[in-house]
Order: C-alpha cells, then structure tokens, then sequence
C-alpha cells in the first residue's frame, strides 16, 4: 500500500486519489446535498420568517392581537439571534446529543446534519429578506393598498417577486458557504467530504496531500455553483438589447398595427 519513502508530492497525490477517490466522491456528494436541500429549506423558513416579521398590526387592534403580535416577533427575533450567534458546530452537538440525552430522540447524523443546516440557514435568510422587503419602495405597498389587497396579496404579487431577484446574490452566497461549513459536522460523525479526507490522512500519514485534493474539491464545487448562479442571474435579467416601438399601435385610425423592428424597420398586421 506504501510509496517508496522518496515518492514526491504529486506522486502521492495520485497514489491517494486512485486508492481514495470513490470515498472522496461520496463525500463530496453527502456535502453538496447537505449544503443544497439545507439552502433551499432554509430559504423557505427564511422566506417565511421574513414575511412574518413584516406582518402590521392595526392601530385599533384588540390588546389579544396585539400581545399576540410582540409576541411572535419576540420568538422569531429569539430564533434569528440564537442562531446567528452561536456556531454552527455548536448548534450541530447540542441538537444530536442533546436531543438523544434530554427528549430520548435518536436521530441519525445525516438527518441532524440537514436540520442543523437548514435552521441556520433559515436564520440569516430571515435578515435577508426582511432587508430586501424593506429595500422596494413604500409607493408599489401603498398603491398595491390602494386597489384593495390585503397583506398577503401585495406580499406575493408585488413585494416578494422583486424581493426575491434582489437577494438571488445572496442566496447563491449560503449555499457556497454551505458547502464549506458542512465540515463541521463530522463532529456528529457525518461522513461529508472532510470527514472524509480525515479517514484517508490517518490511513496513509500523508496529511498534506490528502488536505489538498479535498481543497481542490471544494473548489471545483464552489467555483462551479458561483458560476451557475451567475448565469441564473443573467437569465432572469433578460437580454440588454431591445427595440422600443416608436408608434402607438392602439392610437392607428387605419386599423393596421405597425410595430417597429431592429434596424429601424416595421411591419403591419
């Protein structure tokens, strides 16, 4: 199994990659979909968290509603600061061995994996997108009042729509931090891609090779997601070049409809 003790760098480096490849592979599936069902439940509690936080209350609400209302912001302020102030590999010990020890419930590391993931996520999306809300501007609110939604109709038709292009940077951001500090829960003995690489490095004594085909896998994971999410973001732009029609086709006497072409030419129907 041992390289002759001269062997160079890139030497074991292949050596390790050929005997370990298979496990590294595994682990770098077990961490991307961690990190990517954890991003997407975490974008829905943040979504959800968000919203919530903006919920108003009328001025002549009951003292019930009211009371009602501190109170669940309180809760959700309490989740939003627990778990942006404290660790992930924190969060990640007290949930699987407190959970077993205190409420006698013993799940398995791959799931406590994805729900530490995915409330912690759900904590920093919340933010997220409370500031996004705040960042459309009052008068689509007011006028979206003013035709007679409610709430919840201005949220989802005229509110989140927007919201949600606006913080697409942001999401893209968690789930590349995902894939990072998904290490952390080899601690509960989830065999992701470091978890991985740290079974190798012990077998073979051969830290530093092994430590750096794991870093040239993160890599490849993370500059890949980055990169897709670029283009996700360019689709939902649209394209940059466009003709504006110069006449108005309902305002034509004639009854024909021209519309304006690239290149300065038109065509009726």
């Amino acid at each position: 199994m041992n390289l002759p003790g001269d062997a160079d760098f890139f030497g074991w480096v292949l050596y390790i990659a050929k005997h370990y490849g298979v496990i590294f592979l595994n682990g770098a599936g077990i961490t991307f979909l961690l990190a990517l069902v954890g991003t997407l439940i975490g974008c829905v509690i943040g979504l959800l968290v968000g919203v919530l936080r903006t919920l108003p209350v009328r001025r002549d609400a009951n003292t019930f509603v009211k009371t009602l209302h501190r109170l669940l912001q309180f809760i959700l302020a309490a989740y939003i600061e627990v778990f942006r102030g404290t660790p992930m590999i924190v969060q990640a010990m007290v949930l699987y061995y407190g959970s077993m020890q205190v409420f006698k419930v013993d799940m398995t590391p791959l799931f406590a994996g994805f729900f530490v993931v995915s409330i912690n996520t759900g904590a920093y999306m919340a933010e997220t997108v409370r500031g996004g809300i705040g960042s459309i501007d009052i008068g689509q609110t007011e006028g979206a009042m003013a035709i007679g939604m409610s709430h919840w109709q201005t949220m989802l038709y005229v509110i989140l729509p927007q919201t949600l292009r606006n913080i697409l940077p942001q999401i893209g951001n968690n789930l590349i931090i995902n894939i990072k500090d998904t290490s952390v829960l080899n601690v509960i003995s989830v065999t992701e891609l470091y978890f991985s690489g740290n079974s190798a490095a012990g077998a073979f004594m051969r830290y530093f090779e092994v430590f750096f085909i794991i870093c040239v896998i993160y890599f490849i994971m993370t500059f890949t997601c980055s990169r897709l999410l670029l283009w996700i973001e360019h689709k939902i732009d649209g394209s940059s070049y466009y003709s504006l029609v110069k006449s108005d086709m309902m305002a034509d006497p004639s009854g024909h409809n021209p519309v304006q072409m690239g290149g300065g030419k038109t065509w009726t129907n």
